[in-house]
Parts: C-alpha cells; sequence; structure tokens
C-alpha cells in the first residue's frame, strides 16, 4: 500500500506544484498581499481641479482625514478630489507644500479611511523587501514589489532660486506605474517609509523617505502651511579627511567650503574658504545633507556651534543662522 500523504524530499523541495522555489513564492506572495491588503485602503487617488488636470496619489495619515503626498503633484493648486479604495469620493484642499522636500498635505472634507502607520526609513537596509502601493488615476490600485537597491541618494528640488538636495532618498527596483507619485513605501509589516515620486527622467523607482527630519516637516505644514528654513550662507563639497584625522574621529569625509556669502551667517561666525567642516551642532558632518539635516525652523536665531579643519588645526566657531527667505 502506498501512502499518498507522505511526499518524497525530491517533491517537499520542488513544492506542492513541483516546480523549483515555489514555496519561497508563496512565502513572497503572501508577504506583498499583505502588505497590499493593509495599506491599499489608506491610499487615495488625486485627481486636480485645474485646467491643465493632473492626477497622482497619497497617503492618508491620520484618523481625521489628512493625506500626505508629493509637492508636486499639487503644484500651483488649492485642492481637487479624492477617490478612496471603496469607491467614495471627497473634495481636498491643500494645508501647505513643500516644493524643496517633495511632500504636501492635504485635507480631506469627508470620506476618511484607515489610516496608514508611519514608520522610520532610517531603518532600512540595502536588499531589504519593499512595497509600492499608489492608487493612479482613480483604478482600483496599483502594487509593486521589490527590494531597496539604494539609500542615501540625492534627489535635486527646486523652489524658485533655491536648490536643494532632498536628503537619503530611497532608491528601489519596484517599478513605479503613472500616477503612482505621492503613494506609499512600505515594508514588510506594512509601515510607510517613504512617499513614492516618479522622476521623469530618471527611470529609478524613488520616494522620499519618512524619518525624524521629514516628521518634522510635516508638523510643520499641519501647523503653518509651510516649513521655515535656517540660512548659514555656505557651499560645499566633500572630501576626505587626513587619515590621522580620519581615525582618530572615526568619520572618512568632511565638507569643504567653496563658498562663503558674504555677510551670512557662516561668514560673520568667521567659517573661510578651504576651511573644511567637520561637525556642526555636535553631528558629525561628511556631506552637504548632514548641514542641510540642521537647516530647519529650530535652528533658526539659535548658536550653532562649528568645528572646522583649517590648516590641519581644529577651529571652532559660533554660527547663527536666520530664516530662508521665501522666493
Amino acid at each position: 500500500m502506498v501512502d499518498d500523504t507522505a511526499a518524497a524530499p525530491e517533491d517537499r523541495a520542488l513544492g506542492k506544484g513541483g516546480a523549483p522555489g515555489d514555496e519561497a513564492l508563496d512565502a513572497y506572495s503572501r508577504v506583498v498581499s499583505g502588505v497590499a491588503s493593509r495599506i491599499l485602503p489608506s491610499v487615495v487617488s488625486v485627481r486636480i481641479d485645474s485646467p491643465r488636470g493632473g492626477a497622482g496619489s497619497a497617503v492618508v495619515f491620520t484618523p481625521d482625514g489628512f493625506l500626505l503626498t508629493s509637492a508636486h503633484v499639487v503644484d500651483r493648486v488649492t485642492g481637487g478630489t479624492a477617490a478612496f479604495a471603496d469607491g467614495a469620493e471627497a473634495s481636498f484642499e491643500v494645508v501647505g507644500a513643500d516644493p524643496l522636500s517633495d511632500l504636501a498635505v492635504l485635507r480631506t472634507r469627508g470620506g476618511v479611511a484607515e489610516p496608514a502607520t508611519l514608520g522610520d526609513a532610517d531603518t532600512l537596509r540595502i536588499g531589504q523587501l519593499v512595497v509600492a502601493v499608489g492608487n493612479p488615476m482613480g483604478l482600483a490600485g496599483s502594487v509593486t514589489a521589490g527590494v531597496v537597491s539604494g539609500l542615501g541618494r540625492s534627489l535635486p528640488a527646486r523652489q524658485g532660486r533655491h536648490v536643494r538636495l532632498i536628503d537619503d532618498v530611497i532608491q528601489t527596483d519596484a517599478a513605479l506605474n503613472p500616477g503612482n507619485s505621492g503613494g506609499a513605501l512600505a515594508t514588510a509589516n506594512g509601515e510607510v517609509v517613504g512617499v513614492n515620486t516618479a522622476v521623469a527622467g530618471y527611470g529609478l523607482g524613488l520616494a522620499v523617505p519618512v524619518n525624524s527630519v521629514t516628521r518634522q516637516i510635516i508638523t510643520e505644514l499641519l501647523s503653518s502651511g509651510r516649513v521655515r528654513r535656517a540660512w548659514l550662507g555656505v557651499a560645499g563639497m566633500p572630501v576626505p579627511l587626513p587619515p590621522a584625522v580620519a581615525e582618530r574621529r572615526g568619520q572618512r569625509t568632511g565638507l569643504r567650503v567653496v563658498e562663503v556669502v558674504p555677510g551670512s551667517p557662516a561668514g560673520q561666525a568667521g567659517v573661510y574658504l578651504g576651511d573644511v567642516i567637520v561637525s556642526a551642532g555636535d553631528r558629525d558632518v561628511k556631506g552637504v545633507q548632514d548641514l542641510q539635516r540642521l537647516m530647519l525652523s529650530r535652528a533658526i536665531g539659535t548658536r550653532l556651534p562649528i568645528t572646522v579643519l583649517r590648516r590641519n588645526a581644529y577651529v571652532d566657531v559660533v554660527a547663527v543662522p536666520e530664516e530662508l527667505a521665501p522666493r
């Protein structure tokens, strides 16, 4: 008598269907479908009420109807229509947008869905599974999956004459479909760690991270509709530190000052061309992004200690950043 319930070892290795990798694929599929079922109800389609039209996605992140999306989705508009996964529609207004981080906050008038849980992109690892969820063009929802293929990328953003690098942009191989800008990038446990952005000409899956810096930006958009930024008045480029300094500090690079605006807070503090900034506000400065992270509203008018390397000697100065005037 043959026991049909006992599969041969090679059959178990092949999986139930007999194809190699079926078991692994099933596990992968379960994770992706689980994330999709959790996130899709919180992702809405955004349609713009303007002659030029436009559409994108947004993520419900509070129980009272606040949405998080990409600033370029709602550029130069005040409102539109949000279509929810259950078919309901509601008007929305733009509470505030910050082009220099490519983030915007919207508020709906009715049609509130279950909010997504915001995570922390600073915990991501290369190769980690992520799921991109959007609701493009009012369709039932778009889900793609992949892995984190790059961290610490920089994406240029412009507001008037100001150009800023969006810090620590997440790069993934999860395809972004048209209209997915403003949608959610989620981890396997269903936490939203990024806001997807489809940037023409890049051909990459990119997302603005959700971390301590962007949480502060979101808070400012909620409270005042705009983000106040500090201004130091320097431009720089990362350079390797001398080996002895690098070993002592446990820091391989610093920020060489290539421009100091006359009369700026940095100029008044005594920062000179050729100085290498190694720390500011008691934090290591390894590149432009490290300095930019400090230039939010809390830095305006406060004393900012800066340590520079000048002719192989440490020099300490104190700058008082001013508010960056909007353009």
